[in-house]
């Protein structure tokens, strides 16, 4: 039997946490309220007629809740959710074992599902609007087509990349849904079920400060709780003040305004080696040490959302508000004709 590596270990536990803060019901998810009416109600109204729910597609930055939501609606429908993810299903036939393991009217959630090969993705529309497939089996003169007929189940695609979804893929799904960046409000009370949850007191000035510094994303709030709970256990008596709150997280670099340590590198590659840009994103990859596709999906949402940064045609400038942030004087509104 294979023993687990740290790092085994370590994920799972991760996973563990996760699951634990994770809403298992529209009642408990806190945020996205539009989402969850249309959700909820085409949940009734499936229910009602004795149908399968409709093919959803979730979109938006990382950590908002598009997993979450996904195993809500099996929940809701009293369903199974087979999860997988785009990168996994390279073949065809990884689709159609899936596919034909289904029971009537579960779900089949594919995280990052931009990513899935082209051949699957093909696959996809007729299993989707016929509930069946066509599998080639053997090649050249004994090649033949086999139909297999599938069980009506639910897609639920989720994607931080909308654009890189084929225009044929995208008009099948029903539902679709672009989740946004939470309140400050929103994710402190998020915050504060979370650490019930785990078993922390922590008054309202302290969720709120950990909620403020979260950068509108539930995953980011509950991964900054965790941070603060073991400064609160350690030094505080296991009791989250905003003051701990306060003390915890500049330790971890986290300024009043979300922004961490690689946001700052980001932008002061762009102010003080490329003068506010523009800039091309590979190159402030190479000059951060980031992967492109990280700064693009992870980081610069929230940049742009909060002011620091704009994308232009000739590539990233940085704004008066980010000069002003790093204390540096900005080239006599260069930025601004730019854009």
């Amino acid at each position: 039997m294979r023993k687990d590596r740290p790092s085994d270990e370590l994920n799972k536990r991760n996973a563990t946490f996760d699951n634990r803060l994770r809403p298992g019901r529209f009642s408990d998810f806190v945020g996205q309220q539009k989402i969850r009416d249309r959700l909820e109600l085409a949940v009734r109204a499936a229910k009602d007629r004795g149908e399968t729910l409709d093919h959803v597609l979730f979109s938006g930055p990382p950590g908002l809740g598009k997993t979450t939501l996904s195993y809500i609606l099996g929940d809701a429908m009293g369903v199974h959710v087979k999860t997988t993810s785009g990168p996994v299903l390279n073949k065809p036939a990884d689709l159609a074992g899936l596919l034909t393991s289904l029971e009537a009217g579960d779900i089949v959630f594919i995280d990052e599902i931009h990513r899935m090969a082209k051949t699957v993705e093909e696959y996809l529309y007729s299993a989707m609007e016929d509930f069946a497939i066509d599998i080639l089996i053997d090649q050249g003169p004994n090649a033949r087509s086999v139909r297999l007929e599938l069980p009506r189940f639910t897609l639920v695609g989720a994607t931080t990349r909308i654009g890189l979804i084929a225009a044929p893929l995208r008009a099948r799904f029903g539902l679709v849904n672009r989740l946004s960046f939470y309140e400050p409000a929103e994710l402190a009370e998020i915050v504060k079920r979370s650490a019930s949850k785990l078993g922390v007191d922590i008054e309202p000035d302290g969720a709120l400060e950990i909620a403020a510094r979260s950068r509108g994303t539930p995953r980011i709030a509950n991964n900054l709780l965790r941070r603060v709970r073991d400064y609160a256990q350690v030094k505080a008596n296991n009791l989250i003040t905003r003051q701990v709150a306060v003390d915890s997280l500049t330790l971890l670099e986290i300024d009043p305004h979300g922004l961490d340590e690689m946001d700052i590198r980001i932008l002061e590659t762009i102010c003080s080696k490329f003068n506010g840009g523009p800039v091309g994103l590979s190159t402030i990859a190479v000059s951060v040490g980031e992967e492109p596709d990280t700064i693009e999906e992870a980081y610069e949402p929230f940049l742009i959302m909060e002011g620091y940064l704009d994308r232009t045609p000739k590539g990233r400038v940085a704004t008066e508000l980010a000069w002003k942030k790093l204390g540096l004087s900005s080239p006599g509104g260069r930025q601004m004709s730019l854009l």
